[in-house]
């Protein structure tokens, strides 16, 4: 429910509380969120300002980097990752400026993925085999980036620790889900591994993740902030392409997985989080869809039973918001 100061004058004309009340109330409530994000300018700016440096820093990487060699991308990335922590310290402590602070220790944390592929270039120590280009990294599922994941991580979770900023956890769940598809290969060989392996192993450390999400979000519920939701959305991310992507099994195997994604639907009422309703619709569609082009190809029927299935779930959710 969305609350704006027109709906405290609303209760001071109706008599509910007095106009005095209203005007504290209102207070209070501003002062008290201020520092939440809101869909405002200023925002709206930190928010883009901040992801375009993480992009030009990470995304768009190009090969001329390389130039610096291992020693020279290390202290690049360094000494940018000491100015955002010393930017964002002033902010956050200094000025009060939560979010434009919080999300200079974010950006600081995004450059421990450069800092760390410079420090094993200069080295050599990879897990595996060495894995290219930095640009590489977002391109090719390989197991020696395993380190650039554990490395960010942990940066993630000390800056947690002294910076209680809810977008600290993008980065976190953003490399655990790419852990999930390069533990792969260290698992079953960089070579050996199959299509199938990869796809269960995004599986099940996706449903781990969602278990670690869940936690977090019981744990810190009574805050303002969300530390839970980008472990939830990264964490859907792996469990449902792992569980998607599959694909060919028997009918049973197919009406199990739309059971999953009708359970993902009913978990977002019980979690309240949104997240799941849109990976369960979008399940639920993926079963329709092979129900319509393969099992009831060219049905007459199946349109209507469609639509009496519609019917049914918009009447029996009129009734659950009638009586409960």
């Amino acid at each position: 429910m969305k609350i704006s100061r027109q709906d405290f004058d609303w209760a001071a004309d109706a008599g509910i509380i007095s106009t005095e009340q209203a005007e504290s109330l209102w207070m209070e409530l501003s002062e008290r969120n201020k520092n939440r994000p809101q869909f405002n300018l200023a925002n709206v700016a930190y928010y883009f300002g901040a992801l375009i440096i993480i992009s030009g820093m990470t995304w768009f990487m190009g090969l001329a980097w390389e130039q610096f060699g291992g020693s020279g991308i290390f202290l690049i990335a360094s000494l940018y990752a000491l100015f955002f922590v010393l930017a964002g310290r002033t902010l956050w402590y200094k000025q009060n400026l939560r979010i434009p602070g919080g999300l200079l220790f974010t950006i600081a944390v995004c450059m421990t993925p450069l800092a760390i592929y410079g420090l094993q270039r200069m080295t050599g120590i990879w897990p595996s085999d060495d894995p290219g280009a930095y640009q590489n990294y977002h391109m090719w599922v390989k197991g020696s980036w395993l380190l650039i994941e554990v490395g960010t991580i942990l940066a993630g979770l000390i800056a947690l620790k002294f910076v209680k900023f809810p977008f600290l956890t993008a980065p976190i769940a953003f490399s655990l889900w790419y852990m999930s598809m390069d533990l792969t290969p260290l698992l079953f060989g960089e070579i050996s591994f199959t299509w199938e392996e990869r796809l269960w192993v995004s599986f099940w450390f996706g449903l781990a993740v969602l278990i670690i999400a869940y936690l977090v979000d019981r744990r810190t519920r009574k805050t303002q902030e969300d530390f839970a939701f980008w472990l939830y959305l990264f964490g859907l991310l792996s469990f449902w392409f792992g569980m998607t992507l599959m694909g060919d099994g028997n009918e049973w195997d197919k009406l199990v997985y739309c059971m999953i994604n009708v359970g993902l639907v009913l978990l977002s009422l019980v979690l309240k989080r949104r997240v799941f309703i849109v990976f369960g619709a979008m399940g639920v569609f993926v079963y329709l869809s092979h129900l319509a082009y393969v099992v009831f190809e060219d049905s007459l029927l199946f349109p209507f039973a469609l639509t009496v299935l519609g019917i049914g779930i918009i009447y029996s959710g009129s009734k659950f918001s009638k009586h409960f």
